[in-house]
């Protein structure tokens, strides 16, 4: 199993600089559209690993909601009410949910939450998991709740690695269908 990594997300942000990736990020939100495929839940503190991603799911042909880009004005330090109210009806307006794990998400405070609601909302085989990590592997020690869901995983091919949404049974989905709730699953995917 190979999980995408950090060097894959900067490979995919290219030679961005992580304040240019956040100002470009915030530009986008202007186009953004009301409705997602994704909501990406994940932490602030991985800006360029978040550029980097939202430009893969983008490339798969996927609206990406992502917090601090659509909703500017969110201030992620302050847990207050309005800001539970919009990420609701953020959430509601998305149809799947990507869970970006890292080390930084593991301090997250709002990242649980949004799994949660959005789990409680929508169910489990909407939501999947994107596991970050250096060296291309993943362990959830502390965090085993997130073994539950899907895991975003990239194929092996002559074609580049893509990347499938693949259930704990092994069964693996187009990033596409999974997000459309289509549940079109592919044999032979080499992982």
């Amino acid at each position: 199993m190979a999980y995408f990594t950090a060097a894959d997300l900067r490979r995919s942000a290219g030679t961005v600089a992580p304040s240019l990736a956040e100002a470009q990020l915030k530009i986008d939100s202007l186009r953004a559209l009301m409705a997602f495929d994704v909501f990406l839940s994940h932490s602030s503190r991985d800006a360029q690993l978040i550029y980097g991603l939202r430009a893969l799911l983008m490339a798969q042909g996927l609206t990406v909601y992502v917090d601090w880009i659509t909703d500017p004005q969110l201030d992620r330090s302050r847990v207050s009410s309005s800001t539970a109210v919009l990420l609701r009806e953020r959430m509601r307006a998305s149809k799947s949910l990507i869970y970006a794990t890292s080390r930084a998400a593991s301090k997250s405070r709002w990242m649980p939450w949004e799994l949660g609601y959005f789990d409680a909302a929508k169910g489990g085989d909407r939501v999947s998991i994107l596991p970050i990590e250096n060296y291309g592997s993943a362990s959830f020690d502390g965090e085993e709740y997130l073994g539950l869901y899907r895991t975003i995983e990239k194929s092996t091919s002559p074609y580049g690695p893509r990347p499938y949404a693949v259930t704990p049974g092994r069964r693996a989905e187009s990033l596409k269908s999974f997000a459309r709730g289509e549940a079109r699953f592919e044999s032979g995917v080499r992982l």
